[in-house]
C-alpha cells in the first residue's frame, strides 16, 4: 500500500468508525430484531442471515450469485421450487429494476408458502434490506481509498482471480438454469463429494428447446438488442402456450 494511502488511513478512522457504528447496526437490524421474538430458526431470522451473507459475496453481480441463492434456496432449504425459480429470474430479466431483486421473490415465495400474503411480504422485504444496506456502508467507508487501490499490484491481481473465478460461476448458472429449464427430469451422478445432475434427455420439452435455439439466433447470428429479443421471444412463448394446450 503506497505512503499516500497509509498517511490518509490513520486519518480517516474516526470516520470508518462513525460509519460503521451507523450502518452496521442497521443492516442487521431485522434480524436483532425478529431473532429475540421468533427465534433464531424461524424463517424470518433464516432469510435475514442468509442474504445478509450473500450481500458479501456479490463482487461479479446478480448472475455471479444467483447460482449459490438457486443452490441453496431451492436444492438445500426448499424454500422454492426450481421451475419457481425460473420464473423470478424471468420476472427479474423483463421487468425494470436490478435483476439482483431475483432474491425478494425468493424470499417472497419462501415466506409466502409458509405464513401466506403477509408473511410473504415481510420476507420479501427482510431480503430487500439486508441486501441493499450494507451497499451503502461499503460506498460510505471505501470511497476515500478507490482510487488509490487501483493502483495496487496486488489488489490487481486478485480482482483478476475474482473476475475469472466468476466468468466460471456465470457459466455454473447458466448450465444450471438450462437443465432446469429444458428437462424436466434429471438425475444425480454418484460422484463421492459432489452435486452432479446430468439431464435425462428423453424429459427433453421441444417447444422451450426450439426457443432456446431461435433467441441463440436472434443474439449472435441476427445481432438483435436483448429487448427485441426477450420481447420477441415472450411472444412466441405465449403463442407456444396457447398453441399446444
Amino acid at each position: 500500500i503506497d505512503d499516500a494511502l497509509l498517511h490518509r488511513a490513520p486519518a480517516g478512522a474516526g470516520r470508518a468508525f462513525r460509519i460503521l457504528a451507523l450502518w452496521l447496526p442497521l443492516w442487521f437490524a431485522p434480524i436483532a430484531l425478529a431473532a429475540p421474538w421468533l427465534g433464531y430458526g424461524h424463517l424470518y431470522v433464516h432469510i435475514g442471515i442468509f442474504f445478509a451473507g450473500m450481500a458479501v459475496v456479490t463482487f461479479g453481480g446478480a448472475y455471479a450469485v444467483l447460482a449459490y441463492v438457486a443452490q441453496r434456496a431451492v436444492v438445500d432449504f426448499g424454500w422454492l421450487s426450481s421451475r419457481q425459480m425460473l420464473d423470478g429470474l424471468a420476472l427479474a430479466e423483463t421487468t425494470p429494476g436490478p435483476l439482483i431483486l431475483v432474491v425478494q421473490f425468493v424470499a417472497f415465495v419462501a415466506g409466502f408458502q409458509t405464513y401466506g400474503m403477509t408473511g410473504g411480504i415481510v420476507a420479501a422485504g427482510i431480503a430487500l434490506w439486508v441486501t441493499f444496506v450494507p451497499c451503502f456502508l461499503w460506498i460510505f467507508l471505501g470511497a476515500p481509498y478507490v482510487e488509490s487501490l487501483r493502483h495496487q499490484k496486488p489488489l490487481a491481481g486478485a480482482l483478476a482471480a475474482i473476475t475469472a473465478a466468476v466468468v466460471g460461476v456465470i457459466l455454473n448458472l447458466a448450465l444450471w438454469f438450462a437443465l432446469h429449464a429444458l428437462f424436466t427430469q434429471s438425475a444425480a451422478e454418484p460422484i463421492p463429494g459432489t452435486q452432479l445432475h446430468l439431464p435425462i434427455f428423453a424429459s427433453i420439452d421441444l417447444r422451450l428447446a426450439a426457443l432456446t435455439a431461435l433467441s441463440m439466433l436472434l443474439t449472435f447470428a441476427a445481432h438483435w438488442s436483448t429487448s427485441r429479443t426477450l420481447l420477441v421471444m415472450s411472444i412466441a412463448g405465449v403463442a407456444i402456450y396457447f398453441v399446444t394446450l
